[in-house]
């Protein structure tokens, strides 16, 4: 195989079939939730022994033979159904549309989060601007626009994140808490939940979370919910503002599918900024989903994708790193790595940092 992924021997007729798969991926995207959404999907999986005929899923699902016909079509030629003596039956890959989660986070992530935006990715590219972002309104970057977009692209924007943050939440903690930091400063804690995580886990712990007030604000309330707003405080400040300090006095920083946010310059004065807040011991930790540090090419292909979304919807000048990328920036900004552990959660590295001496 060479780098690209297809065998030496590939060949034109090959490539052209391939071609064609991604002339019309859009399309195929759309009928694969639309099989989905409307239980087609579903009722195949339960008559997956059986099969069924065209006229009987129609009416099982409500759905007018035509539209059956063509969304079966469609998810035939895309190998999410197949056909046997007439009668259709549910794929392996049909199945995962169906029921495996992280294909249903990224396809309503991509859906309600980023599709309507992503006609404007070459815009976005020349203008280096998210111009796919105006598609919710006239916001600057995404993070200010958040807590007021539709329901629904909430929601998804949400799930994404938090599916892939939580497992690694629970596998971070022991190798963060290893030293016994007494005091943590979350950067750009987003909905708190590391925070809440944390907090609940180690009694003697507290933590101050630095984000955009509009961020801070779901946050702050979601612990006072759970009782836990004596040791989860807020500290308010527009982190792209390189003139203000972070606070200073805690035994560890963390930055968790932060930097991933920002583009290069920048990611170095937030680093260089979290130098300056170090004391001491003190540690610095960065959780990030590298995409050339993962056990399955799948979860890379994932990865250097959502980087189209920083492009597009998020802010223009961000993406997924690799591991050498990010090794640069923590250099250049007068730290040093420690400590670097694989395979935290579904998809990130741990980097256990410390100032250069």
């Amino acid at each position: 195989m060479n780098k690209s992924g297809q065998s030496e021997n590939y060949s034109a007729y090959d490539a052209k079939v391939e071609a064609q798969k991604i002339a019309f991926a859009p399309v195929v995207f759309q009928a694969a939730r639309a099989l989905r959404n409307t239980g087609i999907l579903e009722y195949l999986n339960n008559m997956r022994r059986e099969g069924s005929r065209g006229n009987e899923i129609a009416e099982a699902c409500g759905v007018s033979p035509y539209g059956t016909t063509v969304l079966l079509e469609s998810g035939m030629s895309a190998g999410i159904i197949k056909k046997k003596n007439g009668k259709f039956f549910l794929s392996p890959t049909g199945y995962c549309i169906l029921k495996d989660e992280m294909t249903r986070v990224n396809m309503d992530f991509i859906h309600d989060v980023c599709y309507k935006g992503l006609f404007f990715l070459e815009d976005s590219i020349r203008e280096q601007r998210p111009a796919g972002l105006q598609v919710f309104g006239d916001w600057k970057t995404i993070y200010q626009a958040v807590t007021s977009l539709p329901p629904d692209v909430q929601q998804s924007w949400y799930r994404f994140d938090h599916f892939y943050s939580d497992a690694a939440f629970v596998q971070a903690m022991p190798h963060v808490m290893k030293n016994g930091p007494g005091s943590l400063m979350d950067i750009g804690g987003n909905t708190g939940k590391w925070a809440l995580m944390l907090a609940e886990n180690y009694p003697d712990i507290s933590i101050t979370i630095v984000d955009l007030p509009q961020q801070l604000d779901r946050a702050l309330a979601a612990a006072g919910e759970q009782g836990l707003d004596r040791r989860i405080r807020g500290h308010a400040m527009d982190l792209l503002d390189h003139t203000v300090p972070y606070p200073e006095g805690y035994d560890a920083i963390w930055m968790s599918q932060f930097l991933d946010c920002f583009s290069e310059n920048d990611i170095v004065q937030l680093l260089k900024r979290a130098v300056t807040a170090l004391s001491g011991k003190a540690e610095l930790f960065i959780l990030e989903p590298l995409w050339d540090r993962q056990a399955f090419d799948a979860s890379s292909f994932c990865l250097v994708n959502t980087s189209l979304y920083f492009t597009c919807m998020a802010n223009g000048s961000s993406r997924m790193y690799s591991s050498d990328v990010m090794h640069e920036l923590i250099d250049r900004s007068g730290l040093i790595v420690n400590e670097e552990i694989d395979s935290i959660g579904l998809c990130h590295t741990l980097l256990r940092c410390t100032k250069k001496h």
